[in-house]
């Protein structure tokens, strides 16, 4: 009978750990279907949610800068691009979207810094890098000195 009750606990254990790791992967498929409907409050908790999870995860946090650009909050946008970046150098979509961000703060340096690694890891998006040259005649380097 001992036997039998330790079985059954250990069985409820892993089913309980099993159902919890289930609902953290939903909560980024959830977030993704309300950023699709357009429902960013619901979306950006969502991935809030998803992050306290899975801190590592680079594309909730691109969401987030999806969202915070859509909100026009640049400061939690650029913040959310750059964790993107740091936890996923090669993330092209989330290197253009900081271009932008600097293109329009006409940071000449920082945009052909930005630039220069897009060229190099572009798969999808290389055609945006012809937007960003064309973008870059129109503004001026600023003097350094």
């Amino acid at each position: 009978m001992f036997k039998k009750m330790k079985i059954f606990i250990i069985v409820i254990i892993l089913f309980n750990s099993f159902s919890f790791v289930m609902s953290e992967e939903d909560f980024f498929n959830e977030a993704k279907k309300m950023y699709d409907q357009k429902k960013f409050d619901e979306a950006k908790f969502l991935l809030q949610r998803n992050i306290v999870f899975n801190p590592k995860d680079a594309i909730s946090y691109l969401y987030l800068a999806k969202i915070f650009n859509f909100e026009e909050n640049q400061k939690e946008e650029k913040k959310n691009l750059d964790t993107t970046l740091l936890l996923q150098p090669n993330n092209e979509e989330a290197m253009y979207m900081l271009m932008e961000i600097e293109l329009k703060k006409s940071n000449y340096s920082s945009v052909k810094k930005l630039q220069e690694s897009f060229g190099i890891i572009c798969k999808d998006l290389c055609e945006k890098n012809k937007i960003i040259n064309k973008s870059l005649k129109n503004i001026e380097p600023k003097n350094d000195s």
